[in-house]
């Protein structure tokens, strides 16, 4: 069957090969810090110099880490996909930038980070998004508003993930709906592909080993991402 309307989510498995440290590890910490310390909005307010530099840390390890085989089969099949194409990814990280960039995709690709990047600021008072290729100091001043500071632009515990109106849409009108990488533990991510069974579109999961709501898929493909991604998107 030919597809023409296809949503993709990735995880943190699909960038765990390259390298990219995953959200948490056995222990429960994500790289030796409790989640609630740095990843919360209160945290930010109590401690805002041992956030910044927790990511600073992160955005600075982005140098270190190259696009592996699976995001470069992935902006391959955007290069040369007839129909609608949106990639939603769960990773903070610029990987999927990095491929889909030495590799330029059709008109119909779209490309959305629901849970923010490491590699962009935004203005606590305004919301602005601006570039962040750096460091950032714990009361880094806003070129955006005279009270304003600069964060993390990164979706923390109780805060809304982004473009959720866009992927909805998209997942209302797929005919395919593929998720790599995912552990179908986070919401709302983890959904995704019961609004793409509803609108009737074929499910595939590609993973390391069977997520949560593995048996919601109508085919799953299990093993490394670097071998089972290329594969599939061949198929396609």
């Amino acid at each position: 069957m030919a597809h023409q309307n296809l949503v993709i989510l990735t995880g943190s498995g699909i960038s765990a090969e390259s390298g990219v440290p995953t959200f948490r590890a056995a222990d429960g910490l994500w790289m030796g810090h409790r989640v609630e310390d740095v990843a919360t909005p209160q945290a930010f307010a109590r401690d805002p110099a041992l956030v910044q530099d927790f990511y600073n840390r992160r955005r600075r390890q982005l140098a270190e880490v190259q696009p592996n085989a699976a995001h470069r089969a992935l902006a391959e099949l955007a290069a040369r996909w007839d129909g609608d194409l949106l990639l939603v990814t769960q990773n903070v990280d610029d990987l999927h930038d990095r491929a889909h960039a030495a590799n330029p995709a059709a008109p119909g690709f779209d490309l959305l980070h629901m849970h923010g990047e490491l590699l962009k600021a935004h203005c606590t008072i305004t919301g602005r998004v601006l570039d962040c290729p750096g460091d950032l100091a714990p009361d880094q001043p806003s070129p955006f508003h005279p009270r304003g500071t600069l964060r993390p632009h990164i979706v923390w515990f109780g805060e809304m993930p982004l473009h959720m109106d866009r992927i909805e849409r998209a997942l209302g009108a797929c005919d395919l709906f593929v998720s790599i990488g995912t552990s179908g533990a986070v919401w709302p991510a983890a959904g995704f592909v019961q609004l793409a069974r509803h609108a009737g579109a074929r499910t595939v999961e590609l993973n390391l080993e069977p997520s949560q709501g593995s048996r919601l898929f109508d085919e799953r493909i299990h093993g490394p991402a670097t071998e089972v991604v290329p594969v599939f998107c061949s198929s396609l």
